[in-house]
């Protein structure tokens, strides 16, 4: 089993920075990969950002590129996201998500099989 407890959201100003964290319990993640959603109320749930823990790949949704980073400790077993010049339109609950395939589908949801109980952010304009 494997449990991830996200830290890290709250309220700030529209151009502010928030570090979100996610730390990892219960295996190794040596061999995963963990990504950022997040839902806004009535949306769907969307890609953010994923790293490979093997080789450190980092993926980005097009809507925070350039704006946000995704950063891994590996004696840690956590992973971070860096959100800097937010926007109203970041408001929404962010969900850390593990995957314990090496998929191609990194974007996808349905390529995670472990979640965290989400942390609420918002950005106020």
């Amino acid at each position: 089993q494997v449990q991830l407890v996200e830290s890290g959201g709250g309220l700030v100003q529209a151009g502010g920075s928030l570090r979100l964290s996610c730390a990892a319990s219960g295996r190794t993640f040596s061999s995963y990969a963990m990504g950022w959603f997040r839902q806004a109320p009535g949306k769907e749930r969307e890609f953010v950002a994923a790293i490979r823990w093997r080789g450190g790949s980092t993926y980005f949704a097009d809507s925070v590129k350039g704006r946000f980073t995704i950063s891994r400790d590996n004696a840690k077993n956590t992973v971070y996201l860096q959100m800097n010049s937010l926007k109203s339109e970041d408001t929404a609950v962010y969900y850390c998500a593990a995957s314990t395939s090496d998929s191609y589908y990194i974007r996808s949801a349905g390529t995670y099989n472990y979640w965290g109980q989400g942390t609420q952010v918002t950005v106020s304009s």
